[in-house]
């Protein structure tokens, strides 16, 4: 338990300090605004598709470490992936998140599955999800999302 903690704190650190894709998006199809209105989280998700394939994703924020590392890992994994397939990636995440579903799904891809730590602190879930829920959004349609507004 201790490497797996300790994996965990190296992997969100490195998503910090390196947030992987953390940038304005040129010529984005969709994109969304998310906040937390509670934690003060602010977030915007950019996407380029090609047909129904998330061709590019990417995103900016002024939020906590652990919205970050989840933005940063959600826009390199549904890169490449379809639409269906970024909100079955959503929905499994949410699921492991917030208790609904076992913490190391087998078939979860690996950085995914170390955030599912977030569930053991129920505060912190929301600012994990945010990213997602931001996404989905976008992929929606809708300019908007708010958690807990």
């Amino acid at each position: 338990m201790v490497a797996a903690a300790t994996l965990y704190d190296e992997l969100v650190l490195d998503h910090i300090k390196n947030a992987r894709n953390y940038r304005a998006l040129q010529m984005a199809d969709r994109e969304a605004e998310g906040v937390n209105p509670l934690c003060g989280d602010s977030l915007h998700v950019y996407v380029r598709l090609n047909g129904d394939v998330i061709q590019e994703a990417s995103f900016q924020c002024s939020c906590c470490g652990i919205a970050m590392a989840s933005a940063s890992v959600m826009t390199e994994e549904v890169t490449g992936k379809t639409v269906r397939q970024a909100r079955e990636l959503y929905r499994r995440f949410i699921g492991v998140v917030f208790g609904e579903e076992p913490a190391e799904p087998a078939d979860d891809p690996g950085e995914l599955a170390l955030l599912s730590v977030v569930r053991q602190f129920p505060s912190r879930r929301d600012c994990a999800a945010l990213p997602w829920r931001t996404l989905v959004a976008a992929l929606d349609g809708r300019a908007t999302t708010t958690i807990n507004g």
